[in-house]
C-alpha cells in the first residue's frame, strides 16, 4: 500500500511540474528601440544624428531599431526643418511628463521608452544597448508586406504573447536623406539624417493578428527608401517589443 502511494505521488508530481512548465511564459529575443529627438536647426544635433546612423548600421541585424523624430521648436531660429512636426514635439513632452522633467532638449535619445540621455553621448549609447540587449521580451512581433504603392503601405502582423494592457503604433520612416541647410545654426552645412520618422499612428485596437495600412505623406519622394516599424508598448510607454519591414 505504501509503495502504491509513493508511485501515485511521484506521478502526480511529474504531471504537476510538466503542466507548470507549459505555463511558463515564452521568451523572445531582446529588442532595443532608440528614439532620437533632433532638429536640423540645432547645432548640437548633427553629431547625434551621425551616431544614430552608425549604431543603426552596426546593429541592423541585431534587433536594435533607430528612429529620428524631428521636433519643431527650433524652427523659429531661421531654418524650418522639413521633417519637423508638432506631433513629435508633443511626443517628447509626453515622455518628459513620464520622467517628471521640467524641460525638453535636443539631441535627446529615449531607450525603450524607459530613460533618456544626450543623444551624442557615444559611451552611454553603447552601454545602454549592451544592457538592454540582455533583457528578453515576453512578446514578439512578425510582419509581412502585402502592398506597397506610391500612396500607401499595407502589411499584416502577428503578435506572439500577451497583449493585455498594451498599445501598438506603426511608424513610417525614410531610411536616409541629405539636406542643404541655408539658414540657422547649421547654415551652409549639408546634413545627413537617417531613419527619419515621417508618420506615426496608434492602432485603435490591439489584436493578436491583423492587417494595417499607413498612408505615405507628400514629403516622401520616389527615390526614398522606406521602413515600417510596429512597436508594442505598455500603458506607461515602456516599449515591450518591435519589428520592422524595409522597402528598397
Amino acid at each position: 500500500m505504501k509503495r502504491k502511494y509513493l508511485i501515485t505521488l511521484s506521478l502526480f508530481t511529474l504531471i504537476f511540474f510538466t503542466s507548470f512548465s507549459n505555463w511558463t511564459v515564452k521568451k523572445h529575443d531582446s529588442v532595443v528601440v532608440l528614439e532620437l529627438f533632433t532638429s536640423q536647426g540645432c547645432s548640437s544635433c548633427p553629431s547625434a544624428d551621425a551616431l544614430l546612423e552608425k549604431v543603426g548600421d552596426e546593429f541592423k541585424t541585431k534587433n536594435v531599431f533607430t528612429l529620428s523624430y524631428h521636433v519643431d521648436y527650433w524652427d523659429y531660429i531661421g531654418w524650418k526643418d522639413p521633417f519637423s512636426q508638432k506631433q513629435f514635439t508633443d511626443k517628447q513632452r509626453a515622455y518628459a511628463r513620464k520622467f517628471r522633467d521640467n524641460q525638453i532638449y535636443t539631441p535627446a535619445v529615449i531607450v525603450n521608452g524607459k530613460e533618456h540621455f544626450v543623444g551624442s553621448n557615444r559611451a552611454k549609447m553603447y552601454a545602454k544597448i549592451k544592457a538592454y540587449k540582455k533583457e528578453l521580451s515576453t512578446v514578439g512581433i512578425s510582419l509581412c508586406a502585402i502592398e506597397n504603392t506610391a500612396k500607401k503601405i499595407k502589411f499584416n502582423y502577428t503578435i506572439n504573447g500577451s497583449i493585455s494592457n498594451t498599445k501598438a503604433r506603426v511608424v513610417l520612416a525614410i531610411q536616409e536623406r541629405t539636406t542643404k541647410v541655408k539658414r540657422g545654426e547649421n547654415a551652409r552645412r549639408t546634413l545627413k539624417n537617417s531613419h527619419i520618422v515621417v508618420a506615426e499612428k496608434y492602432l485603435t485596437n490591439v489584436e493578436a493578428s491583423g492587417n494595417y495600412t499607413i498612408d505615405i505623406p507628400k514629403i516622401v519622394t520616389k527615390n526614398d527608401k522606406l521602413s515600417v516599424y510596429m512597436i508594442l508598448e505598455n500603458t506607461q510607454k515602456d516599449i515591450l517589443t518591435a519589428q520592422k519591414l524595409d522597402f528598397l
